[in-house]
């Protein structure tokens, strides 16, 4: 990928590490023949995502055209559907409405600020259709998030759900957006459900907020691209759009630092569901799986695995505006034959202190797939344990679109672990003298793979950073085993250095995480005059377990699974810890409170 686009992309691949990656080592290689994994990937058939939707869809609209291709469920069990043709049909006219009536040309960037709903998949393969750039974008953000995000990336539309218009006048008045899409959550509902969750939304809750800046409404702007389709079959022609053009700006703190734009492409994308097929796709039949997307779609996870993985195969996709809480789910699975769930580690554990999940666990399940966070042994095992079924853990990044590891869903099950590099994909690990480490020695994940974003919007000295050639360096430390399977250490930045010993918060985590009466912990690193820095741990105790969960019960329980400087110096008791909108739990707060409050001194 040389291509430099106008945003100051600052990479090459002409130095080191551009080796073809046919010609690297690869220790997993055996695994892939065990697991029936193709280690080549065949070339992509499509140039770009909008061409890839048309045909994804129409293919299963012939297969049977009354099966939903998304479904949306509220938590009350109010619903609505859209069919593989209906999505087809309405992004068509969205693609439309923006090249036509708001005269964007290929390359402007379209941020869509959409919760799950059937809103989104349509609004953001309008967007793909249009030969646009769609920028994700939380929902939940502040008006300060959003203008530096929308300024950043040069946003020129925006579609926003309507529950959170009251902050459209501040940000508009800070940004260069001409055009505003209102949509809301219950959009291509039936008639009568939508009216009596409007009323809700209007009377009893009041979380409805006047629009007060000139927007057009999506039914509208769907209407007005329709028109603009009939008047001009051709408007939508994209012959001159390929893959290695831009298709997503998707925002991250990257491996430090602000919130930047990762460049994803079209040929990003589309190898990324390549990869995830190859590992996961001989359990999975076309047209009849149904997957349960409760983490958001704007968010890189779902919105590679669910929305463009499970569209790949034709499944139906049941979409949950907000996980929280988590009993917000029960009717979605109740009420469907799931078959794979995604989700994180806090997600798992969650559902599996339900008394509704534990008594009626989803009969059709699979498999479920975890990532964004570490997956602790303990959820892992009673997930098995409750379910019947497996739960295989991923390793990936924004930046990389983000898979980059998985762990095979055939073969002996690993109690723990990211997996094995996905097909197409070298991965390195690198010591602090930037020299490959040995098997089972930590070491920095370096990837190298089609997957890998072009790099930082803007941002040439950031990207420049982060890669070593055509290597990309993750910050997440790793062991490898002799058969390519690898572990998670930690990030490098959560690293705590007791004494001149590296304790990496995930292991504590992981130990602190068996004890019966915990129901989430986290771990970091505080200033400590002796040492350096001592562990402390933040721990929330499952409900009825309150009394029991004591420091002392904590650090008694961890003396007697781990080596003493492991040990946290301290616990903390708390009835939650802050989390990101996947249900990641913030370290950063943890750390910066525990600097204000003069921990350590």
């Amino acid at each position: 990928m040389d291509a430099v686009s106008s945003s100051g992309l600052a990479r090459t691949e002409t130095d080191a590490g551009s080796e073809p990656l046919s010609a690297l080592p690869s220790p997993w290689s055996a695994a892939y023949g065990s697991a029936g994994i193709r280690a080549e990937l065949p070339p992509l058939r499509h140039r770009h995502l909008g061409e890839w939707i048309r045909e994804r869809c129409r293919t299963f609209a012939q297969m049977d055209p009354r099966r939903a291709a998304f479904h949306c469920v509220m938590p009350n069990g109010m619903n609505g559907s859209l069919s593989f043709e209906q999505v087809d049909q309405a992004s068509d006219a969205f693609a439309a409405y923006l090249r036509k009536d708001l005269g964007l040309q290929r390359g402007d960037r379209v941020a869509v600020q959409l919760p799950n709903s059937l809103g989104y998949p349509v609004a953001a393969f309008g967007v793909f259709k249009a030969g646009c750039v769609l920028v994700n974008t939380n929902p939940l953000y502040t008006e300060r998030e959003m203008v530096h995000q929308f300024n950043d990336a040069q946003v020129k539309a925006l579609v926003v759900v309507d529950l959170f218009a009251d902050k459209l006048p501040a940000v508009l008045q800070q940004t260069a957006i001409q055009h505003v899409v209102v949509a809301d959550v219950t959009a291509f509902f039936p008639a009568v459900p939508r009216a009596l969750v409007r009323a809700v939304q209007k009377v009893w809750s009041r979380t409805l907020p006047p629009v007060r800046v000139p927007h057009q409404r999506l039914a509208a702007a769907l209407e007005q691209g329709r028109q603009a389709l009939a008047r001009d079959p051709g408007l939508l022609d994209l012959s001159d759009l390929g893959p290695e053009d831009l298709a997503v700006l998707q925002y991250t703190g990257g491996t430090t630092g602000v919130s930047k734009g990762a460049m994803l492409t079209h040929a990003n994308l589309l190898h990324n569901v390549q990869q995830m097929l190859a590992m996961g796709g001989a359990f999975m039949e076309e047209g009849r799986e149904c997957v349960l997307t409760a983490l958001p779609l704007y968010h890189v996870f779902a919105f590679t695995a669910n929305l463009l993985g499970f569209l790949s195969i034709g499944a139906r996709n049941v979409l949950v505006p907000s996980p929280r809480p988590v009993q917000n789910l029960q009717r979605a699975i109740e009420n469907n034959p799931i078959t794979w769930i995604t989700g994180v580690n806090t997600l798992y554990n969650a559902l599996l202190n339900e008394e509704w999940f534990l008594a009626y666990p989803p009969p059709h399940l699979k498999a479920a797939i975890a990532g964004g966070t570490a997956l602790h042994a303990a959820v892992a095992q009673r997930w098995r344990e409750v379910t019947g079924a497996p739960i295989a853990e991923g390793y990936g990044l924004t930046e990389t679109s983000p898979v980059v590891s998985f762990n095979p869903l055939s073969g002996p099950a690993r109690s723990a672990g990211i997996g094995i590099p996905v097909p197409g994909t070298a991965v390195r690990l690198v010591g602090e003298d930037g020299m490959p480490v040995g098997f089972g020695e930590p070491g920095e994940i370096q990837v190298r793979g089609p997957q890998v974003m072009q790099g930082y919007w803007n941002q040439p000295a950031e990207t420049s950073r982060v890669f070593d050639g055509a290597w990309l360096r993750t910050g997440d430390v790793a062991v490898m085993e002799p058969d390519g399977f690898m572990r998670i250490v930690d990030r490098k930045k959560d690293m705590i250095l007791v004494s001149g010993f590296n304790v990496y918060p995930n292991e504590v985590e992981d130990v602190i995480a068996q004890m019966p009466s915990v129901l989430e912990v986290a771990v970091i690193g505080v200033p400590d005059g002796a040492a350096g820095e001592a562990v402390q741990a933040y721990v929330v105790p499952n409900p009825g377990h309150e009394a029991e969960l004591t420091e002392a019960a904590v650090v008694a329980y961890c003396r007697s699974n781990m080596t003493s400087y492991k040990v946290p110096r301290r616990v903390l008791v708390r009835t939650e810890l802050p989390k990101t909108p996947i249900g990641k739990v913030l370290r950063r707060e943890l750390r910066d409170e525990a600097l204000q409050s003069g921990a350590g001194r």
